[in-house]
């Protein structure tokens, strides 16, 4: 049944890790007014369709990506801690986390350089040591890695439903189902329409994952969807694949690409994927999410490979979905001709990490225009000055 038009203080479109966050964080802050948020998604969260699922997704304070991300890390971990208090529900698993790969790894060496710059307790590990202290392993004896002991792992599934029980508990409306078709400014706030009716804000936010070039045509440029594929095999010696003796990874394999993976958790099962896959641009809405053949051969090699008492037979194998940007570092920041829209994406296969902090930062832009942490990497205008100056 359409819904007639409604008035509310922030509109979110997309409820998923991003979005869920975002709305907990701003209903939180309304109390007893949590009413005026009101978060919109196409499916049902926590879902298979886009981004934000998978039983495991990586944190780690080591981040090769740059630096600058260490500090916005810091507070997602606090973030995330303060959910699980909030919620009485455990989302974060502690095992270590370690980057490893050939000589002069990227992988490794910009790891180290934020471990450095940020004072982050960690090894630098030869593959003897790897293997001595990680039996798993199986790698050639001239590889090196970086064991740091704050990484694990977030259960998504479980964040997403976690930060939207508290959302509604507080007053925030979630309206599933439902899709967002159009927006546009109205004064100095928003007008929503979906296909089911209605909506206005003084303010809107953008976390749309992969759709986010649909809502928001402005940014399509700039942010490229794109197919992934996860598998997990069972184990032989599923001892070796606990989260007490087996750290999450990422796995810098020279020309054949950068994998990562998880102990068994939620499945009994080594879950293995490759960071862009086949580098699939898609549209979310005509993507085969059915796993192909070779998407399990691709996985199945490196984990034969390097994990031949992991890689028995195939458990589960999934798809997801990252939204890209140029240069791999995410879209947080208030729309360069809408200042009352603000978006959160392009979250480039690195983000789910980030969750927690991310809702924080959103709730700070929509409320108050501006937000203490240090997202001048984000920010939407970065592509047009780079085209300037070149």
């Amino acid at each position: 049944m359409p819904r007639s038009s409604s008035r509310h203080d922030v509109i979110i479109a997309g409820a998923g890790g991003m979005g869920s966050a975002a709305a907990f964080h701003l209903a939180r802050r309304f109390r007893n007014g949590g009413q005026r948020v009101l978060a919109i998604d196409a499916f049902e969260p926590p879902h298979e369709m886009g981004s934000s699922h998978g039983l495991t997704r990586i944190i780690r304070l080591a981040y090769h990506e740059d630096p600058s991300y260490v500090p916005l890390l810091r507070r997602a971990y606090e973030l995330w801690r303060d959910l699980e208090r909030a919620s009485g529900q455990r989302v974060l698993t502690i095992t270590g986390s370690l980057e490893l790969g050939p000589p002069g790894s990227a992988a490794v060496a910009d790891a180290l350089a934020s471990c450095h710059e940020h004072d982050i307790p960690h090894d630098v590990l030869s593959a003897r040591e790897i293997m001595a202290r990680f039996p798993a392993y199986r790698i050639p004896d001239d590889y090196a890695g970086l064991l740091q002991p704050d990484g694990g792992f977030l259960d998504p599934e479980g964040c997403i439903a976690a930060h939207l029980k508290l959302a509604q508990a507080l007053g925030a409306e979630l309206h599933t189902g439902e899709r967002v078709v159009e927006w546009e400014p109205q004064g100095d706030g928003v007008r929503v329409r979906t296909d089911r009716g209605e909506y206005e804000a003084g303010r809107l936010i953008i976390t749309a994952g992969a759709w986010l070039p649909k809502v928001a045509p402005r940014f399509a440029p700039v942010a490229s969807p794109e197919r992934n594929a996860l598998a997990w095999f069972r184990p032989q010696r599923p001892d070796l694949f606990e989260p007490s003796a087996f750290p999450v990874f990422i796995f810098d394999d020279g020309d054949s690409g950068w994998f990562y993976g998880f102990p068994m958790h939620g499945l009994p099962g080594l879950k293995v994927g490759k960071h862009h896959h086949f580098r699939e641009v898609v549209d979310p809405d005509t993507v085969d999410r059915t796993p192909r053949p070779q998407d399990e051969a691709a996985l199945r090699r490196f984990a034969e490979r390097y994990f031949p008492e992991g890689a028995g037979e195939t458990l589960r194998l999934a798809t997801c979905l990252y939204t890209n940007t140029p240069d791999g570092h995410f879209l947080i920041d208030r729309h360069p001709d809408c200042p009352q829209v603000i978006i959160g994406g392009g979250f480039s296969g690195h983000g789910y990490k980030f969750c927690s902090l991310v809702g924080e930062v959103l709730a700070d832009l929509a409320l108050d225009g501006k937000t203490r942490h240090d997202i001048h990497l984000f920010r939407a205008g970065r592509f047009s000055e780079t085209s300037r100056s070149g």
